[in-house]
């Protein structure tokens, strides 16, 4: 793999789906995971097979269908947990299985009642027993974000010596600054043995907004996968949105990191995966809502009807998305109306204009946002006869 590449993993059908009322069925999850491989993520974590039979019967079905992404399969560190992923996972043309356990003090207290030495033999023995099944192993540390770094180092130098091919380092509760989880990604990889013949894998969830940062971050200091869904859906408050990250990388193009996601498709994947889950997207959702490319304001409108860039850093078309739109509210301006007017197919000269844009204001000043209707209702209204365009 390229220094530079950025692996996509995808856990829409997996955390995205943990988001109480998002249950999906296997024919939706069958679906999804076809659209994620066109899309390109490189590996589509398909469920927890243990945790249901419908689950179980998902992730099996997923493994069949799925032609190029690895297909990935989550457990404890149990034995049977891996028995049955690994029975799941049988048809994968590339299988993978990922297991783990807790590292951070609170954990190992509260959780296991156990002991930073034991935690770590349980790992082990969970990464050899799940390395008897496939070759692609990849251990999570959960709560990696509250785990002391100088342990964190040795829980991940042990998973390497016992099979272990990707670390995940999740801040599970999406506590961690930027700068703190790109530090600890740095710590890592200067002091763990045999750090640079595995993967450092991302995984950060979004209680304080910064799960998409601190991705970022994570892939500046030597991360080389993300693990996302689409939208960001996911337990609590979500995981890291894979088009933020992915649009991010895109767009700072010094970072020198790249991915396999085809950016055209992601607009309807988007939608996809909000129509199957029941889960609307925010209107003001970067790169997929509904607004994301939207101008209301009229000092913003005229911008970006003399040149887009100066209000937009994405072309609409690099997501999928038509065009930018162009909202009348009473913040717009005349260049917006004489802009709307002509899609509706009306040339106004700067007289017209004037005398539209008085009428135009009434309206707005009564409505949310003055839609193509009204435009001809204005023109009506102040008997105006401007030139048509064809």
């Amino acid at each position: 793999m390229s220094d530079n590449k950025v692996q996509i993993f995808d856990t829409t059908l997996r955390d995205g789906e943990q988001v109480p009322g998002c249950k999906l069925n296997t024919e939706q999850k069958l679906i999804i995971a076809e659209r994620l491989d066109l899309l390109g993520v490189d590996v589509i974590e398909a469920g927890f097979p243990v945790s249901s039979p419908g689950d179980f019967a998902s992730v099996t079905e997923i493994a069949k269908i799925v032609k190029n992404a690895t297909v990935c399969g989550l457990t404890r560190a149990v034995e049977n947990d891996i028995k049955v992923a690994a029975e799941a996972l049988v048809h994968a043309k590339r299988p993978r299985i990922h297991t783990g356990i807790g590292t951070s003090e609170s954990h190992i207290k509260y959780k296991f009642n156990s002991t930073q030495e034991k935690v770590i033999e349980r790992g082990i023995a969970a990464v050899k027993y799940a390395k008897s099944f496939v070759e692609d192993v990849e251990f999570y540390a959960e709560d990696a974000g509250r785990t002391d770094n100088e342990f964190l180092a040795r829980v991940c130098e042990a998973m390497i010596k016992a099979g272990a091919t990707v670390l995940n380092i999740p801040d599970t509760t999406g506590y961690c600054l930027p700068e703190e989880y790109g530090a600890k990604i740095k710590y890592l990889k200067e002091n763990v043995k045999g750090i640079d013949n595995v993967i450092i894998s991302c995984h950060c969830h979004n209680d304080l907004g910064l799960a998409t940062a601190n991705s970022i971050s994570g892939a500046i200091n030597g991360a080389r996968q993300i693990e996302c869904t689409i939208n960001g859906i996911g337990e609590r408050a979500g995981n890291t949105a894979l088009e933020e990250v992915v649009m991010i990388m895109s767009q700072h193009p010094y970072l020198n990191l790249n991915t396999n996601i085809d950016t055209k498709l992601l607009y309807d994947t988007s939608r996809m995966v909000s129509e199957n889950m029941g889960m609307p997207v925010q209107p003001n959702k970067a790169i997929v809502g509904a607004n994301a490319f939207a101008h209301s304001s009229g000092i913003h409108q005229d911008g970006v009807i003399k040149n887009r860039e100066t209000y937009e850093i994405i072309d609409p078309a690099e997501v999928g998305v038509t065009e930018s739109a162009i909202v009348l509210t009473a913040r717009s301006g005349r260049a917006a109306l004489a802009y709307r007017a002509k899609k509706v197919g009306y040339e106004l000269t700067k007289l017209q204009l004037d005398k539209v844009y008085k009428e135009f204001l009434n309206f707005a000043d009564k409505k949310k946002e003055v839609i193509d209707e009204d435009i001809h209702q204005i023109m009506k209204n102040t008997n105006v006869t401007a030139a048509v365009v064809a």
